[in-house]
């Protein structure tokens, strides 16, 4: 019988480094889309065609999404690397736990594989990648001392007081956005873990398809929140 383990389980210790289950298939996800980067990028053409086609057509897409909501073409150029990359990492991260053998494969009686995003270490570091990167864009288009007056404003009371409360806010969107993303996915697991208990062939099945939509929607969310977010911290530093 599959056991549910709400953390990550050790398989091997290099040194003083843990090599967790979930940490192994977020290195197996990463080199599979390193080596996609480097395959499209030498079939980069004037007339695309088959899979670069495809791809560019994601790419595309989603860069415009990204623009239509920093407002500017310019603000897109400066967020999309960052923004697109939380996408589709996340979102392979997302739909790798789905995979057949990702759980049921045991080694010393641990799932070999697990979910990265089902990982809340995971989704903690990707949380603090977001509000870093806010902090370093607000940094970079007003300087240090402009984006500080955010959070340490002595000015008045009010807009000290003000500043304390943005300055937990950060603190906040860390926990908020690895909590959402390692709740959504990990509830996904514990679902497809039961429905497959109780009837292993069929049940499964639709509730596969519930969670390729999460997993998708939860990359959208934490991608756009975060681009959202940028948006705020350079607007609110052109302010101050």
């Amino acid at each position: 019988m599959q056991e549910i383990s709400l953390a990550a389980e050790k398989i091997y210790q290099l040194g003083g480094f843990s090599i967790t289950n979930s940490l192994l298939l977020s290195m197996l996800v990463s080199f599979v889309l390193i080596i996609l980067t480097l395959v499209l990028r030498h079939q980069i053409a004037l007339i695309p065609n088959g899979f670069y086609n495809a791809a560019e057509a994601v790419i595309e897409g989603l860069f415009n999404l990204v623009e239509s909501v920093a407002g500017s073409f310019e603000q897109a150029k400066q967020f999309f690397p960052l923004i697109g990359a939380l996408f589709i990492f996340i979102l392979w991260n997302n739909w790798s736990g789905l995979i057949p053998g990702v759980g049921t494969i045991t080694i010393n009686h641990l799932p070999l594989l697990r979910g990265p995003t089902a990982d809340l270490n995971a989704t903690l570091a990707l949380a603090l990648v977001s509000v870093i990167a806010t902090q370093y864009y607000g940094i970079k288009y007003t300087g240090f001392f402009a984006n500080a007056k955010r959070f340490i404003n002595f000015t008045s009371p009010i807009l000290l007081f003000v500043g304390l409360l943005e300055l937990v806010a950060e603190f906040a969107k860390v926990l908020s956005f690895s909590f959402r993303l390692f709740g959504n996915i990990f509830a996904g697991e514990v679902l497809l873990v039961v429905m497959g208990l109780l009837a292993p062939y069929l049940a499964p099945l639709p509730f596969i398809g519930l969670e390729l939509f999460v997993g998708f929607v939860q990359a959208l969310v934490f991608a756009m929140l975060t681009l959202v977010f940028l948006k705020v911290a350079v607007a609110e530093s052109h302010n101050t």
